[in-house]
């Protein structure tokens, strides 16, 4: 095989499947190629098992900055857009109730403050605050079994998306496919990527690809393809796996805990699940792995890559984790896996939302999670609570910790607008047109 395109994207999941679906759909780019090592699209951490299959908006995630939720929340409306157009019988996603609890007195004004002094009932007119009665109307077993005295508050709507990332990246695949000059390699693994003076060689297991442009939206894999060509050296990984517990239909909807602050890592909450209507799924919890792929020891090695065994990286891992919100909380959650010991002492945090749950109510979520990069900065020895992203000359590198799923189709539009530029302006990119297709749909409130 020796194929030359004018875009290579290496990856298949839903960041790489979002910028096909937009670069095949609305540019006039001639030759297209997606490379995805595995012999299926999103079979990894966009799988519908190995994440909490939330599309996060920023209304209820109380870790958020108004300024970081008004980024997200375009986001999620292209991505609800794009599903309310394509998936009217919901086949890969749900929509549902969502809401976040406040339970006490500090809690509650916590709440109050964040819906009507920090702007937020102002950027989601779906929000709204509501008490116990709604409360329990919406999901009984929240109020069942509290004391009756505790004051309880929610902020609370109805743009709950549950997505199957799966469904979703390959619905993006066969989008794109429709038009000429896209081609769709699975279970090809890229084995080297090399700039030469004019485009890219790139080497994979079925043979040589050429492409005046690239995009390596490889999740956890993607710093390492960079910093072997030379990029991101002051970056390395904290790869946070993340696990679930699994219970009978206690929920209607979602219902979220309020954020511990300082903490990159969502509290936890409780889902209905996208297929399932007979279980509820609370998590995830998050434990800090040495592995770049979740249950594969194989990527042991390529996590060493990144951490290059550099005295940089070292410290700035003993700086982050002596930090003291966060070691508690690296150390708890290692204690979940363990059999028997992690379940009992995972219960309290299910009580949380359901506060009548048992121990004989909750099961480990065998075969559930992911593995989610989190970038370490080793020039400030810090984490970097944001999306990464590397740009060369004519390249991109997505590392995309949460929320990376849920603002794919912007990322791929900034994307596609940076792969235009890279291409001397050869081309063109219809975001009008891409907008009617996803955001455009969205159902807003006068609707």
């Amino acid at each position: 095989m020796l194929e030359e395109y004018d875009l290579v994207i290496v990856g298949g999941g839903i960041s790489g499947a979002s910028l096909l679906y937009t670069a095949a759909k609305f540019t006039d780019i001639e030759r297209i190629a997606l490379v995805e090592k595995e012999k299926e699209i999103a079979a990894v951490n966009s799988h519908h098992t190995n994440n909490s299959q939330t599309l996060h908006f920023g209304d209820i995630e109380t870790n958020y900055t108004l300024e970081k939720a008004e980024e997200v929340k375009e986001g999620a409306e292209l991505l609800a857009g794009y599903l309310e157009n394509v998936d009217p019988d919901r086949e890969m996603h749900s929509k549902r109730s969502k809401m976040v609890l406040g339970v006490g007195d500090e809690e509650v004004r916590s709440l109050e403050q964040r819906y009507h002094d920090d702007g937020f009932g102002d950027l989601y007119p779906k929000l709204r605050p509501i008490g116990r009665d709604e409360i329990e109307d919406l999901e009984p077993k929240v109020v069942e079994g509290r004391d009756p005295n505790t004051d309880m508050l929610a902020l609370q709507t109805p743009d709950g998306y549950v997505v199957d990332y799966g469904m979703t990246s390959q619905s993006f695949v066969d989008e794109a496919r429709e038009e000429d000059g896209v081609d769709v390699l699975t279970g090809t693994k890229v084995t080297d990527i090399t700039e030469q003076t004019d485009d890219f060689r790139i080497e994979t297991d079925a043979g040589l690809l050429y492409a005046d442009t690239t995009v390596v939206a490889a999740g956890s894999h993607s710093l390492q393809i960079a910093q072997e060509m030379g990029y991101g050296e002051h970056l390395s990984l904290l790869p946070v796996a993340g696990s679930f517990f699994l219970a009978d239909d206690f929920l209607n909807g979602k219902v979220y805990t309020l954020q511990m602050k300082k903490l990159p890592f969502a509290a936890v909450h409780g889902d209905a699940d996208v297929h399932d209507g007979s279980i509820t799924r609370f998590g995830p919890t998050a434990k800090v792995v040495p592995t770049l792929e979740r249950g594969r020891i194989s990527t042991v090695g390529d996590f060493f890559d990144v951490f290059g065994l550099r005295p940089a990286a070292a410290l700035s891992y003993a700086n982050i984790l002596a930090d003291r919100i966060l070691l508690p909380y690296v150390l708890r959650n290692l204690v979940y896996d363990v059999p028997e010991v992690g379940k009992r002492a995972f219960l309290p945090e299910v009580q949380k939302v359901v506060p009548t749950a048992e121990l004989e109510d909750i099961d480990r979520a065998k075969g559930y999670g992911g593995v989610r990069p989190q970038i370490v900065d080793t020039e400030r020895k810090s984490l970097d609570m944001g999306e990464a992203k590397l740009t060369g000359d004519d390249v991109i590198f997505n590392i995309t910790p949460s929320p990376g799923a849920s603002t794919c189709l912007k990322n791929a539009m900034r994307d596609t607008h940076q792969l235009i530029d890279f291409l001397d302006e050869e081309y063109a990119f219809d975001e009008e047109a891409f907008r009617e297709e996803t955001i455009g749909q969205f159902p807003r409130l006068e609707d």
